[in-house]
């Protein structure tokens, strides 16, 4: 039987099954040499201002930021407090479980999934309730409006009450045999839910699950299940009401979520999701090119090859530049105008897997063995 990626998961009946592991395309001898970074330009200013250590981290990890305050957790399932501006840590509260997906937070509250398939919330440093959940979650948790919003590997959407854990509704959909083990697009918008649910951008009444527009990203294509697998990437870019995501190695396109209709698509072949600002959207493609479009038609504003091969994240508007890390753990800062390369600088050495992030004036990433960095931009 032919090995399938370890990023991509069958789903056999009701639940979702492993089919198998390949080294993933970042190791292995095959690996393509990444381009050499050269001098740093030294055209920003970009030093680090703290460092802490929090756990490895081998889940899709969403920190959470309110006010000074991030919240992030390790894969043993420890949530972990850290001051932006110091570095400063405390232990928030231990779940004594591994994660699948987290984080989501409002206010107070926060919502994590574990690997033994359980929706769990805490509320000031205590755990309040647990949920069973019907299918695996890689997506992190929503919590808006006093509900918890779950987007399932099955492609299910499932509403909770933050303070009891009632399930409220659930919106199934027919799910393809593959599916990605990433975090897909889930965000509020409004009085407005929106997810991504196969190729398509999917608007769902909050209230109850009802369906208000469909828009496609992209379609299923290809002669094989790998090739006809068109999921939709987190994060997504979000500028006034329009939304842009990636369909995994597929294309970017922007949706009008006023009305649900399709803005533009292009061609992309990516795995990771966007970022953006009123003029431009950008993205990382596999082979570590980075490209803007224009938010209005789609069309191309630049391309730059300067990080090819070097296996990046999803970049970061940071002012007049974009931020994004490689799997080296180098965080580059690149020209928001052109792509021209400004300034690098080096962590610990392992991947970034979760960030840039922006937290009152400090940029954050964490890498995979658990560092946790607080750099600041010009």
């Amino acid at each position: 039987m032919k090995s399938t990626p370890s990023f991509l998961l069958a789903r056999l009946v009701t639940s979702v099954l492993i089919l198998g592991v390949l080294a993933a395309c970042s190791s292995g001898p095959d690996k393509i040499k990444p381009q050499e970074l050269g001098a740093n330009p030294g055209l920003l200013s970009a030093r680090l201002a703290w460092s802490a250590t929090i756990g490895s981290i081998d889940f899709p990890l969403e920190p959470k930021a309110q006010g000074n305050s991030l919240l992030l957790a390790n894969s043993a399932g420890t949530l972990v407090s850290i001051d932006a501006a110091t570095g400063v840590q405390t232990v928030q509260i231990n779940l004594g479980e591994k994660l699948a997906a987290g984080l989501g937070r409002n206010a107070d509250v926060t919502a994590a999934v574990t690997r033994n398939n359980e929706l769990v919330t805490s509320l000031a440093s205590r755990e309040v309730w647990r949920q069973k959940l019907i299918a695996q979650v890689f997506t992190p948790p929503l919590v808006a409006g006093g509900r918890i919003f779950v987007l399932s590997a099955d492609r299910s959407v499932s509403a909770f009450d933050a303070q009891s854990g009632r399930r409220i509704w659930v919106l199934q959909r027919p799910g393809e045999s593959l599916v990605l083990r990433q975090a897909g697009v889930l965000l509020a918008l409004g009085d407005t839910l929106v997810a991504g649910l196969s190729g398509q951008l999917v608007s769902i009444n909050p209230n109850n699950g009802s369906i208000r527009w469909e828009s496609p990203i992209a379609s299923p294509r290809g002669t094989n299940e790998i090739e006809r697998l068109v999921d939709l990437v987190g994060p997504a870019s979000r500028e006034a009401n329009v939304v842009c995501a990636r369909a995994f190695q597929s294309s970017v396109g922007c949706v009008d979520a006023s009305n649900g209709s399709l803005l533009w698509s292009k061609p992309s072949s990516g795995s990771v999701g966007l970022t953006g600002d009123a003029k431009f959207v950008y993205g990382a493609d596999s082979d570590g090119k980075l490209q803007a479009w224009r938010r209005t038609n789609g069309e191309s504003a630049w391309v730059s090859e300067r990080l090819k091969y070097r296996h990046l994240t999803a970049p970061l508007v940071v002012g007049r530049s974009i931020a994004v890390g490689d799997d080296e753990g180098v965080v580059h800062f690149v020209s928001a105008q052109d792509g021209t390369p400004l300034a690098y600088l080096k962590t610990d050495g392992s991947a970034i897997v979760a960030g840039p992030l922006m937290v009152s004036g400090t940029l954050v990433v964490v890498t995979r063995i658990g560092g946790v960095f607080g750099i600041k931009p010009e």
